[in-house]
């Protein structure tokens, strides 16, 4: 329910003041063209962050890249017709049924892969900000990353210190469950601890984030080139803001493809550039199909794949 709320929003705040003959008309004359490069960069960035996934894995446990790939691609899908972050789920299931890595363990490396995707963001938003317009909301990222830099600092040393021990203590009140026992919740701690590697591990830390920010980018330059299509003069930064300000947004609750809360952070990064809020809005609506379409096709595709086995055992 809070999800649609703030769906609402922000939808409110991206439609007000907007004037829909003009809506229509950015629409109406934008060079449809410049879709195709643009998804092409879109499906190579997801390439890469599916690569990124697999490395958040330890080597003793990490699977396969094509069913990293193909949950990847699952949890986006899911993500764009389901509420609350649903693909999140929907990718941890599609990887244990096709690899048999732990749930526990592929839940760690969700939540530390969000970790790097903010953490990317906030620096990659502090390292252009002289080559950026007054960016309004750069105090509250400021903030949002002394946070997030503290949180991880304080949870890779309680990790390097104590190992699985405190998640032990945590996990251990479930075992008073009937269908829960000690044993399950103390391999669910170490399987936890495995999915966390890439923090006390450098190596893999460097290549999670050196993937991590090439993605990013690349999105950016998905996003710049549609804006070639409808003229709007800016250079591949702002191309990457509008990336920053909608992976930044994504932290918040949303309705299925976060309706309303993707065009409201498009809206808030062209703002900085002037960009008029009917032109913004139609450049807005054309990317989050971009970001929608392709996602839903594809994972339809990977959905069709997995049930054509099982249709032909049940035949």
């Amino acid at each position: 329910m809070a999800g649609f709320v703030v769906s609402a929003a922000f939808t409110y705040l991206a439609i007000r003041n907007v004037h829909p003959d003009r809506v229509w008309r950015g629409l109406r004359e934008s060079n449809y063209w410049w879709v195709a490069p643009s998804v092409g960069l879109l499906a190579v960035s997801l390439a890469l962050r599916a690569w990124r996934w697999q490395f958040l894995f330890g080597a003793a446990t990490r699977p396969p890249y094509l069913p990293v790939l193909s949950a990847a691609i699952l949890g986006q899908f899911f993500n764009n017709v389901l509420p609350a972050r649903a693909g999140e789920a929907a990718r941890v299931i599609s990887l244990n049924r096709s690899t048999r890595v732990s749930r526990a363990e592929t839940v760690a490396t969700v939540v530390v892969e969000r970790l790097y995707d903010v953490l990317v963001l906030l620096v990659l938003l502090f390292a252009l900000l002289p080559w950026l317009p007054h960016v309004t909301w750069v105090h509250a990222a400021a903030i949002l990353a002394l946070a997030l830099v503290a949180g991880t600092a304080v949870a890779v040393l309680v990790l390097v210190r104590f190992g699985e021990r405190p998640l032990r203590f945590v996990l251990r009140p479930l075992a008073r469950l009937p269908f829960v026992s000690l044993e399950r919740t103390e391999a669910a701690a170490a399987s936890l601890v495995r999915g966390t590697a890439s923090l006390h591990n450098p190596w893999l830390a460097l290549v999670a984030l050196v993937l991590t920010a090439v993605s990013w980018v690349l999105l950016g330059l998905s996003a710049w080139v549609l804006m070639l299509g409808f003229d709007l003069g800016l250079s591949p930064l702002a191309g990457v803001l509008v990336i920053v300000a909608i992976g930044l947004s994504m932290i918040l609750p949303s309705s299925p493809a976060a309706v309303g809360v993707f065009e409201a952070a498009t809206l808030v990064a062209l703002n900085a550039y002037g960009v008029p809020k009917s032109g913004a809005l139609s450049y807005a609506l054309v990317l989050h199909a971009v970001n929608f379409f392709p996602y839903v096709g594809a994972g339809a595709v990977v959905l069709q794949g997995r049930a054509w086995p099982l249709r032909r055992r049940i035949a």
